[in-house]
């Protein structure tokens, strides 16, 4: 039988989802409203503070409320007759075209308005669907041990605990059987199939990465804001796609200290801006607490850009030796307002860093709407053939 090229794809203007019966298209199509709301409404929840200091792990989200189409009776007062009416010449008629006053008082409105529901999601979920195609960049299989992967469905038994019964298949065998002459039309235990669980092994993913935050005095409480937002979300992401990564936490001034993940989430400085010291300090937890041979190593640095003008020889130094044992290194620029963005001393360096070869990336933060782009321009799946291809 030869095939039909006249068939259409889901990639001809129709919905993915329109393949699939009316139930399954209407759940699927919700699915898709309710994760664009939550896409939307990221950057106020990123903006409030409370998801950063640990003080929540929900987020509230409204979501417009969808009708199915339906045929009705037209109300009686929106209904139109032939006549002549009340109306006499020079009588002036209101515009059914202009908009109606919002809020404030005075009497009740007839205006049909908008239901919207608000709905409640764990950070988890949110993770995982704003995740779903991230991956850390340039990620390599090292030496190591292998890791058990969690149990995974593989195949059916006619045995089995009642919680992995697997009630369509079951169904399934039901029917095939009562096609059989003389068949019992009720269930029976032949009838009946388990889900079966296997556990496979993979390589285990051997990570660490370096968060560096710059808290000097340059920096206003919103850019320490706008820089921990995007390393929130980047370390729930990362800890939800890569069970064995390890995290490490530095903030600088004109000194660099390490902390703890609530700390860091909660430190703030003054003075100056030795960025340096912060360089040379993740170099030196590197070297002291982990085998690079073994590892993929990956850092973030956050910062204004500002950066003393005697520091900049030895952070293009510092900045260098580390670049040499990362597998990418990320630099996030946070001054809102400033038309500058990037064109820094630090900015210039990272700049630098990628002209020379090295493994690197740039990108502004003026907002908290960026975050999530940053988040995207860094890790987005790259795709395999074109990576090998160049």
């Amino acid at each position: 039988m030869g095939e039909d090229n006249g068939t259409q794809t889901p990639t001809d203007g129709a919905k993915w989802y329109e393949l699939f019966s009316r139930g399954a298209r209407d759940w699927l199509r919700h699915d898709e409203k309710v994760r664009e709301a939550v896409r939307r409404h990221l950057p106020q929840a990123v903006a409030g503070g409370e998801l950063i200091s640990g003080g929540a792990r929900t987020v509230r989200v409204p979501v417009r409320m969808l009708e199915h189409y339906r045929f009705r009776l037209r109300p009686a007062e929106e209904r139109q007759g032939a006549g002549q009416g009340q109306a006499k010449p020079g009588d002036v008629f209101d515009d059914p075209t202009r908009p109606r006053t919002a809020g404030g008082k005075g009497p009740g409105g007839e205006d049909e308005g908008e239901v919207q529901l608000l709905l409640e999601f764990k950070i988890d979920d949110i993770v995982e669907w704003l995740w779903e195609e991230m991956r850390l960049p340039n990620l390599t299989p090292r030496s190591g041990p292998s890791e058990e992967q969690e149990w995974t469905r593989q195949g059916w038994d006619r045995r089995g605990a009642r919680s992995r019964l697997d009630r369509r298949r079951s169904f399934k065998e039901l029917v095939k059987r009562r096609g059989a002459p003389g068949a019992v039309p009720t269930f029976t235990d032949e009838d009946l199939r388990f889900r079966q669980l296997a556990r496979r092994r993979r390589p285990a993913v051997r990570a660490v990465v370096f968060f560096l935050l710059d808290v000097s005095g340059s920096m206003s409480e919103r850019d320490r804001q706008l820089a921990k937002s995007f390393f929130f979300w980047t370390v729930q992401g990362l800890r939800h796609e890569y069970r064995t990564l390890e995290t490490v936490f530095v903030a600088h001034t004109t000194q660099a200290w390490e902390f703890t993940e609530p700390e860091f989430f909660q430190v703030s400085g003054t003075g100056g801006t030795v960025a340096s010291s912060g360089l040379r300090k993740v170099s030196e937890i590197l070297h002291e607490r982990f085998d690079t041979q073994s590892l993929n190593v990956y850092f973030f640095y956050a910062s204004d850009g500002d950066n003393a003008v005697s520091d900049t020889d030895e952070a293009r130094s510092a900045l260098a030796a580390l670049a040499g044992e990362a597998c990418f290194c990320g630099y996030v620029e946070v001054a809102a307002g400033l038309s500058r963005h990037l064109d820094t001393e630090t900015g210039r360096l990272f700049a630098d860093l990628s002209t020379d070869g090295a493994s690197a990336g740039s990108c502004a933060l003026a907002d908290f709407d960026d975050v999530w782009s940053a988040i995207r321009q860094f890790f987005t799946a790259q795709d395999p053939a074109r990576a090998e291809g160049g």
